[in-house]
């Protein structure tokens, strides 16, 4: 059933709620001058990272947190009263809504945006769910398991008119911000070739027993458009702990860093080549896999090459996380975590005029409450979101089909293969050939 369901911007209507914090508890932080979130998903990276931020933001009212996990619900809307109950004047707060299941906190009509922050199967049918309850979304990376339900995504925050936040930060990092101005500005010339990188996948693990499921999660909740499988731990996230989470590494739920840290980098590269919007023409790729026994599945190494319309050449493999744009006036080398290289002092030195292309700077939440308020456009939305997630669909589909393929962006099919067809419109749940360089 799609919900359309009317949303009451900026204000905080706790419905069965235990109170409605009055104005003079925050003075001009009071929830009614804030826009209300909703967070569904709370495991690791949520609570060490993006529930911080929006805690932090004047502007947002955190007033729900939902997770199938009963440790991690408590401990997230724990850290969400006492995280308003020290900005508070009077060192009390008690407000956070708890939900085991999404559906109750979409229904919700004093919930103006949500994030999600699930694992990888959960993202587009959440954010689907959460545009048709009238929500805004900010959704984290990576946003898909497949290109055609990238499409289906982007078409509906469109057709609604909602606001929607690929939830990567890698734009609001200032040397890759800084990098991608200067390319499109042409510091470094005409651009023709683009490398980039992120970490590879070096672990496997044996065949695991299946175990009786943890009290306080709901599995089948958990596994929702997944396959269904037999519980093990491996397979889900280590129970009453924060621990890096199985599910990143089986193809169930998740394709592994070829789609996870390229979210990111090869978000970087698609702006910086002004291609954000469309993708490149042709792929060819090749990689490794764990035993075949393996429980955990995903690509452990890869190379990819593409090529776009305008003759640039983009080359995407396991490394470390960089892009590296390279062009017929010099090269511009942005890393993660360290500062910003070119081939000249005077490259990096440049002013940008005032006539030439300037992009904000702030963080990726900042970004979205922004344009939750404005009912403008974030930097990254749905249509950006999903055609990164292409370019890294594309290597995962090459790997598996092998060979040179050709690429519409615009039709979103291959035009020389149909058995890559077949993988537009579903994940990849199973290597090829595992163990085999394809």
């Amino acid at each position: 059933m799609h919900l359309h369901l009317p949303v009451t911007r900026r204000t905080f209507l706790c419905g069965t709620a235990p109170l409605v914090v009055p104005g003079r508890v925050f003075g001009q932080r009071a929830p009614s001058n804030r826009i209300t979130v909703g967070v569904i998903g709370v495991g690791r990276q949520t609570v060490q990272v993006n529930l911080k931020q929006f805690l932090s933001m004047p502007d947002v009212q955190v007033v729900a947190v939902c997770d199938v996990d009963a440790w991690r619900l408590d401990n997230a809307a724990k850290q969400v009263d006492d995280a308003y109950a020290e900005q508070s004047r009077s060192g009390a707060y008690k407000g956070c809504r708890k939900f085991r299941d999404s559906r109750e906190l979409l229904a919700d009509p004093a919930i103006d945006a949500v994030f999600i922050g699930t694992p990888d199967h959960w993202h587009v049918p959440l954010s689907i769910a959460a545009i048709q309850a009238g929500k805004d979304v900010a959704c984290e990376k990576p946003l898909t398991r497949s290109i055609a339900e990238g499409r289906q995504l982007s078409d509906l925050a469109t057709k609604h008119k909602r606001v929607f936040r690929n939830d990567s930060e890698f734009r609001s990092l200032e040397n890759f911000h800084r990098a991608v101005e200067l390319v499109r500005n042409g510091r470094i010339g005409k651009v023709h070739t683009i490398r980039s990188g992120v970490p590879g996948t070096d672990v496997g693990c044996p065949p695991q027993a299946d175990i009786p499921v943890p009290e306080g999660l709901d599995y089948e909740r958990w596994q929702g458009p997944a396959p269904r499988a037999a519980y093990t731990e491996k397979r889900v996230h280590p129970p009453k702990s924060y621990d890096r989470p199985g599910w990143m590494r089986h193809r169930y739920y998740c394709d592994g860093m070829v789609t996870n840290w390229g979210a990111h980098l090869n978000d970087i590269a698609q702006w910086g080549n002004n291609t954000e919007r469309t993708g490149p023409v042709e792929v060819e790729a090749r990689g490794t896999f764990p035993p075949a026994d393996s429980f955990w599945n995903v690509m452990l190494t890869f190379e990819a090459e593409y090529r776009y319309a305008n003759g640039v050449r983009l080359f995407y493999k396991t490394d470390t996380p960089y892009v590296r744009f390279e062009g017929s006036e010099g090269w511009i080398l942005a890393e993660y975590n360290k500062p910003l290289q070119s081939s000249s002092p005077a490259i990096l030195a440049a002013k940008l005029r005032e006539d030439e292309i300037h992009f904000p700077l702030k963080s990726d939440k900042q970004d979205f409450i922004d344009a939750v308020k404005s009912r403008g456009r974030t930097l990254e939305d749905a249509e950006v979101g999903h055609r990164t997630m292409t370019v890294n669909h594309l290597a995962n589909i090459a790997v598996t089909v092998g060979g040179k393929l050709q690429w519409d962006p615009a039709a979103e099919r291959f035009t020389n293969s149909e058995a890559a067809n077949a993988y537009v419109k579903k994940a990849i749940l199973q290597p090829a050939t595992p163990g085999v360089r394809q």
